[in-house]
């Protein structure tokens, strides 16, 4: 991903004509390194980042080739490439793993678990899409649970397509109850009570424009977890100790995998679009930084001395790393506990 993430940034440098100094994946010691043309490759020790050195990004330069004598525009470029080159990287994933579906769950109703008590005209009917749960929009079926479950405990604003108009049901007090459900055990399949909110959904024949737009819609809904948690941390939802490094994620990538292969890739998805999101954060040493010291340099028509914006990156990177030391640890410590 980190690799995808700098290649974004080394290719809109070249074609616009910047000079690379150093294309580096990994942190640390260099490994291995070899020089073409004006650009040195390395492989470092540390398998924790990697960068694009360019002439005149943090440092003022004189070449015509440094990034600080192009035009804002191509550098505000530059610094979106890595992400889009991320998020295009997840979205493709997905691309390929709903490419062999045949069919998926919509968001329509089909029917109701036996017993279950808010259905009728001003509620819940039969062939209700659910368009949004909460102000939240819905983008694919596995919405509806993520936001049902997020609000458990209180009454739902629910909006509803029925007869080809949108319909609000307001207050709606669904809750999770045991409902007779058949499910899937070592004798086959039984019936058991199952904790769940009672609603069943249709599926739909996959055809090529559904199984793009399933894509689509699941690496915008990445988009929206990655605020979502961001959310949840800076409103006291969610603390630091809830995040997750290289050890973290490295951990989690390996649990994943013992399930399916599917489920893996999807993970991997995941990571690739939510390095998009926050490498375009506004804070320092990230491409967001970056691209709001361009903001301010094309409001104020005259740049930034690199002098003074390198030292305020500077500080930002020194910040994140110790961040990522602190959940490292804390992952460690999760794994050793068990």
């Amino acid at each position: 991903m980190i690799f995808v993430h700098e290649l974004g940034h080394f290719i809109t440098a070249r074609i616009f004509r910047v000079k690379v100094n150093e294309f580096a994946l990994g942190m640390g010691p260099a490994i291995i390194k070899k020089t073409v043309g004006d650009t040195q490759y390395s492989l470092r020790l540390f398998p924790f980042g990697g960068f694009c050195a360019m002439e005149g990004e943090d440092e003022e330069s004189t070449s015509n080739d440094s990034l600080g004598k192009k035009p804002a525009w191509q550098r505000c470029i530059i610094f979106l490439a890595g992400a889009v080159m991320n998020f295009i990287t997840g979205f493709i994933i997905l691309l390929l793993l709903f490419a062999p579906i045949r069919q998926y769950i919509t968001n329509e109703i089909s029917s109701f678990s036996e017993g279950f008590p808010y259905r009728g005209e001003g509620m819940l009917m039969e062939g209700d899409r659910i368009l949004s749960i909460d102000g939240y929009k819905i983008y694919t079926y596995g919405d509806i649970s993520l936001f049902l479950e997020r609000e458990a405990g209180k009454p739902y604003d629910i909006v509803v397509e029925r007869n080809g108009k949108k319909l609000l049901i307001e207050d709606l007090p669904l809750t999770q109850k045991e409902y007779m459900t058949e499910v899937q055990t070592e004798k086959g399949i039984e019936t058991k009570p199952v904790l769940r909110f009672g609603l069943e959904f249709g599926t739909k024949e996959a055809r090529f424009g559904d199984k793009i737009r399933l894509a689509w819609y699941n690496a915008i809904d990445f988009v929206r977890m990655v605020k979502l948690s961001l959310f949840d941390i800076f409103s006291g939802r969610a603390g630091l100790s809830d995040l997750s490094g290289p050890v973290g994620i490295t951990s989690a990538l390996t649990e994943t995998a013992k399930t399916s292969m599917q489920n893996m890739w999807m993970f991997v998805a995941l990571i690739a679009v939510n390095l998009a999101v926050l490498n375009l954060l506004p804070l320092p040493a990230l491409d967001g930084g970056r691209i709001l010291f361009l903001l301010v340099e094309l409001i104020r028509r005259k740049p930034i001395n690199p002098k003074y914006e390198g030292m305020v990156h500077l500080v930002g990177l020194a910040m994140f790393l110790l961040l990522m030391l602190y959940v490292s640890f804390n992952d460690i410590m999760r794994l050793i506990r068990g």
